[in-house]
């Protein structure tokens, strides 16, 4: 059954990307690449496709409010919208940048509309590969328009493939999760694209991924897309993970068997 909003907030996220965002990817030069804070970069795509972006949520949803990567690194006072009323949209116009920037992939683009603080749809969309991934709350995922497979069987701790993003890791959290990959079949070093971990959950490439920093456009989708397709995204407690939270780490996992599995693996839960 087509809906509209999914199908239109989706082609909002392809036009940005074939506008704006793809004729730029490796033809950037030193002009278009900025450092935001220390390590962390911006380019012209970012700025230009959130602005592309925001303006067509807009006019989708009128007086709805958008809340952008680059605008909140202007004005961070935006973040308060996540838990106010009405609607909220989270916009990450590139996903990966320092891969983009890079002349690597992957790269997504990725949207959620919060109504009341609650997460109600949500896409990510990989333009390299064309993959588009849309939910909305209560009504599933769709993956390309489909329903994601469901795996045959649960695999059990020891073939588990999954991800673990150590970049930002405290040093004992990090020789805590290394040691217990041990017990996982492949523990994955990450892609640095948070969009393309979340849809390789939901493809099967693999069962799980490991975050310590969980800023909003960065995890509100894709916990949406895997939550609709019976995954859960939980904090490292096991509560579920809320956008205008400001803990650390997360753990997704396509089914709350295997989150319990590499929660205990990885973890010590």
């Amino acid at each position: 059954m087509a809906d509209p909003l999914l199908d239109d907030v989706g082609t909002l996220l392809r036009e940005a990307a074939a506008k704006v965002v793809v004729p730029l990817f490796r033809r950037l030069d030193a002009s278009d690449i900025s450092e935001k804070a220390p390590g962390e970069v911006v380019t012209v795509a970012d700025r230009e496709a959130e602005a592309l972006i925001s303006e067509g949520l807009r006019r989708l949803r009128p007086g709805s409010v958008v809340v952008g990567e680059e605008a909140v690194a202007d004005d961070p006072d935006l973040l308060r919208h996540l838990r106010g009323s009405g609607d909220v949209w989270l916009v990450d116009p590139v996903d990966g940048t320092s891969n983009f920037a890079a002349g690597r992939r992957p790269f997504a683009l990725m949207a959620a509309l919060l109504t009341d603080g609650v997460s109600v749809a949500s896409w990510v969309y990989d333009p390299l590969d064309g993959t588009m991934a849309a939910a909305r709350l209560g009504a599933g995922t769709r993956l390309d328009g489909a329903s994601p497979s469901a795996p045959q069987a649960e695999p059990r701790v020891g073939a588990l493939r999954g991800t673990a993003a150590t970049k930002f890791l405290p040093p004992d959290f990090r020789r805590r999760v290394e040691e217990g990959g041990r017990r996982i079949g492949e523990l994955l070093p990450g892609q640095h694209c948070a969009g393309r971990e979340y849809l390789d959950v939901l493809t099967g490439a693999q069962q799980f991924v490991l975050f310590w920093r969980t800023l909003p456009w960065d995890h509100t989708p894709g916990a949406l897309l895997v939550r609709e397709a019976g995954g859960v995204a939980r904090r490292f407690d096991g509560t579920d993970y809320h956008p205008a939270d400001e803990g650390r780490g997360l753990l997704v996992a396509a089914s709350p068997e295997v989150w319990d599995e590499v929660s205990a693996a990885l973890l010590g839960g």
